[in-house]
């Protein structure tokens, strides 16, 4: 698909989709708890839709009450089964390989498009460790699993992605016996919050100290419950960023308090001198006065793209620390915005571990691409907006992996 943004000045209230993250967690755990389970604002983007299919062929039975709810009533037997797909989920894929393993079958867990490219040999050198068997396709999708897993003491390297950590946050507590889980050099801290938080709602306790140690007490039993699905900030990045730039926009199904890790980008508005206002209508940002500003987001590199277009539409030179962890996501995410960026006239400069962006004045529109990357595409959305010629964004229908409404939405707030 492509889709063509031209300069304009949008306007109005937008609702944003519900956190991938935060569904995707509760659906899982909702499935492996016993009883009916309700998720109120579920999401439906690709990797949602992922993990519903994901788990009802383990066996959950999801029925959908209304507009809003869907019941989810938790396995009782696994069918026999010999694969299940992810999809192009990362998150949903590292989450799944460590449940499978719980299961004494085995299953081959299935990725698609650029998933199939995001190394995934965490799983051959851990889960091994305690008790299953995996093998994978040289260190890549798809994986081969069977379990089951029991309690262990291991050592893990935090620093690639959290996701692998939360997988075993989530299997251990179910498996035999217990576990201690020594964590080098973690990142992501917040989304490890997120999964410690929907562990609990459920009703499963884990300990941890300084996120460094984790101990885990096997053969919990998790308790059916109510769960709210909170709405995405890393949506929320695109819209947030047009209105600190000068839309006048107010966004909507935030919550200030929020885990989520992309919560920071009000810290990084603050620090770049914009005022952020909350109220009972949503959250609005006034950027009238927004200087050049640094920010570390090794905890938060989704917001990279978002942030990329916000400094390059901001006087000065603004320094990005983090780019170590944009390797593997959809596509070599540093690099995507380097390449496309510049088309635009932006000047990003990629150094050791950091992005440097020098502001200028205004975007020269042609035709960019996404490279598969929902973020890459809206990052270039809102750039668009502020281009003296039309930005024409190919492979644009990557924007369905987490934000299936985006180029709708934007249609509305153009009028």
């Amino acid at each position: 698909m492509i889709r063509t943004v031209q300069k304009s000045k949008i306007s109005g209230a937008v609702r944003v989709p519900s956190s991938k993250s935060d569904t995707q967690r509760a659906l899982l755990l909702a499935a492996l708890t016993q009883g009916k389970s309700i998720l109120q604002n579920p999401g439906k983007s690709g990797d949602e839709l992922a993990m519903m299919q994901a788990v009802q062929q383990l066996g959950a039975k999801i029925t959908q009450l209304n507009e809003r709810e869907i019941q989810i009533e938790g396995i009782t037997q696994i069918p026999e089964i010999n694969q299940i797909s992810m999809e192009e989920s990362g998150l949903g894929f590292r989450l799944m390989a460590s449940v499978l393993a719980l299961f004494d079958k085995k299953t081959t867990l299935l990725a698609s498009g650029s998933l199939l490219q995001r190394p995934m040999g965490f799983f051959e050198e851990i889960l091994p460790r305690l008790g299953a068997q995996v093998n994978s396709n040289n260190g890549f999708p798809p994986l081969e699993i069977r379990g089951p897993i029991h309690g262990n003491e291991i050592t893990v390297d935090g620093s690639l992605s959290s996701q692998f950590l939360s997988g075993l946050l989530i299997a251990l507590p179910f498996a035999e016996g217990d576990s201690l889980i020594h964590v080098r050099e973690l990142k992501s801290i917040p989304y490890i919050d997120m999964t410690l938080r929907t562990l609990e709602k459920f009703g499963i306790k884990i300990e941890h100290t300084d996120y460094g140690k984790f101990t885990i007490k096997g053969g919990q039993q998790s308790r059916a419950c109510h769960y709210a699905i909170e709405g995405d900030w890393s949506s929320a990045s695109y819209w947030l960023t047009a209105a600190a730039l000068g839309m006048d926009i107010t966004v909507q199904n935030l919550d200030m308090e929020s885990l989520q890790a992309d919560r920071m980008i009000t810290e990084v508005f603050r620090q770049a001198n914009c005022t952020i206002l909350n109220d009972v209508n949503g959250i609005r940002v006034n950027g009238t006065q927004r200087r050049a500003f640094e920010a570390d987001l090794t905890h938060a590199p989704d917001l990279f793209p978002a942030l990329a277009a916000f400094a390059s539409l901001t006087p000065g030179k603004s320094i990005l620390y983090g780019t170590e962890r944009l390797l593997h996501k959809e596509s070599n995410r540093a690099a995507s915005i380097l390449e496309e960026f510049s088309k635009l006239g932006c000047k990003i400069q990629l150094r050791e571990n950091t992005m440097h962006i020098e502001g200028i004045s205004h975007i020269n529109g042609c035709g960019v691409d996404s490279h598969h990357d929902h973020r890459i595409a809206m990052s270039l959305a809102v750039l668009g907006l502020f281009s003296e010629n039309p930005v024409t964004i190919h492979n644009a229908e990557s924007v369905a992996k987490s934000y299936p409404s985006f180029w709708e939405d934007l249609s509305l707030l153009e009028g």
